[in-house]
């Protein structure tokens, strides 16, 4: 029973290393930096480029 808790450690471990190597991975996800692409238009709700979809 040791050994299995000691694996999910291990796995914990390497999951959070990797994790926190690739970073965040969606655009604006921390606080205080803003996206460098294209702002959508105050009240638009950026679907009127999607009319051939």
């Amino acid at each position: 029973m040791s050994g299995f808790v000691a694996l999910l450690v291990v796995l914990f471990v390497c999951a959070y290393a990797a994790g926190a190597a690739a970073g965040p991975v969606a655009p604006g996800i921390r606080p205080g930096v803003q996206p460098s692409g294209p702002q959508q238009p105050a009240g638009g709700d950026g679907m009127a480029d999607m009319g051939g979809m």
